[in-house]
């Protein structure tokens, strides 16, 4: 335990959480990557035992923990060996509630909020498009007002939970002459007419469905208008910061596992009379992993630690994604090496961890982008600053 983060009560959150993860998602995580998606089931069992409220509020039925309880949560759902599932939850919990928390109104709150924090609802936020990938300002989806309505129309891609989502976060140009300042964001109930998923076929993260979503125009009523008009741009890069060093502790966490299990491997697998984890060259590599994991484990949590404290760290999270992703790709690949062709056979954990893996470097903002936004900090002295809250 990490006394200088960690608390006996978070660790006492830990090892109860194992326990809900080998009896309720360990069986059936198989099943799940084979179907393409988390059986809904899950979803209202994790909202009875109150994971999706840590960090929300009391009054839609949160519990208001620290971002420390969140690390936890975070940590041992990459254990299960299934990143497909961890992204199916995290995407819910941190992506789609998040703007209903930070931006919805009191109304969309009590409707959404608080159904999202039992299990009831379950959530997607759609952002990336087919034309615009990483490149959030261009993005093409329109919401045009029409009295007390919005009219949606575009498309939406690589949106995790987008096929068997309760309801879809959208960003959207709600005025297309503005650039980046002409967008808004809604909240939209599945079932509206007009909407349409593909579900999409992936390399890792088989049990998360991810889909391309088509919106022909769909009526939005007015209050389902997420925060200001023309204030969406803001308001997802002030949540970016969120989402990277949730990957970055993802990265982390999913490496430590990885490793962890390879030492174990390498403790029982024999050649030319001794175990493996006695030739030099393979206890040497281990050691360089395991200082890499270390080094951004403990940046990743101080991170956590000022972010919890409310301090804006665009900076310190898109650093946090960038390293750790890079980091876990090449430790997952060292251990499936360490394993030699077991490591290739499906009937071990590390050919499923090395393909979830990959990911990593690409989704919530591409290492390119990142790379991009670090040197415009560092270089040109820009400022992310964040948005000033709704009164």
């Amino acid at each position: 335990m990490n006394s200088m983060y960690f608390t006996e009560e978070h660790e006492a959150f830990r090892r109860s959480f194992q326990d809900f993860l080998k009896k309720e998602v360990v069986p059936n995580v198989d099943k799940w990557e084979k179907d393409g998606f988390v059986d809904k089931n899950i979803w209202k069992k994790m909202g009875e035992m109150g994971y999706f409220g840590l960090n929300y509020p009391e009054e839609f039925g949160g519990i208001n923990l620290d971002l420390f309880y969140t690390v936890v949560f975070l940590e041992e759902m990459q254990k299960v060996n299934s990143a497909g599932f961890a992204a199916a939850i995290w995407a819910h919990t941190y992506l789609a509630m998040t703007h209903l928390e930070k931006e919805g109104s009191s109304a969309i709150k009590e409707k959404y909020l608080t159904a999202s924090i039992l299990g009831e609802k379950v959530g997607c936020l759609c952002i990336s498009e087919p034309f615009g990938g990483s490149d959030v300002a261009g993005m093409r989806t329109t919401a045009v007002k029409n009295g007390d309505t919005y009219i949606l129309n575009g498309s939406k891609t690589f949106i995790t939970n987008g096929v068997y989502s309760d309801y879809l976060v959208v960003a959207a140009k709600t005025n297309t002459e503005l650039g980046n300042k002409g967008m808004s964001i809604f909240v939209v109930d599945r079932e509206t007419s007009g909407i349409t998923a593909t579900h999409l076929e992936k390399l890792g993260w088989k049990a998360s469905d991810t889909a391309e979503i088509a919106f022909d125009n769909v009526v939005i009523p007015a209050e389902n208008l997420l925060g200001e008009e023309g204030k969406g741009f803001p308001y997802i890069m002030q949540h970016f910061a969120l989402e990277r060093v949730i990957m970055g502790i993802n990265a982390h966490a999913s490496a430590e596992y990885a490793l962890d299990y390879a030492i174990k491997y390498m403790s029982e697998r024999s050649a030319f009379g001794k175990t493996i984890d006695k030739f030099q060259a393979l206890r040497h590599k281990v050691a360089d992993l395991a200082s890499e994991i270390e080094m951004c484990k403990e940046f990743n949590y101080s991170v956590i630690y000022r972010l919890d404290r409310g301090q804006y760290v665009v900076k310190e999270a898109t650093m946090s994604k960038l390293l750790s992703t890079k980091m876990a790709d090449k430790v997952i690949y060292e251990c499936l090496q360490f394993l030699g062709g077991y490591g290739y056979m499906e009937e071990y954990p590390m050919a499923r961890m090395f393909r979830d893996s990959r990911l990593g470097p690409i989704g919530g903002g591409t290492s390119e982008i990142l790379r991009e936004i670090i040197a415009k900090i560092v270089i040109d002295k820009k400022e992310y600053k964040p948005i000033a809250k709704i009164k």
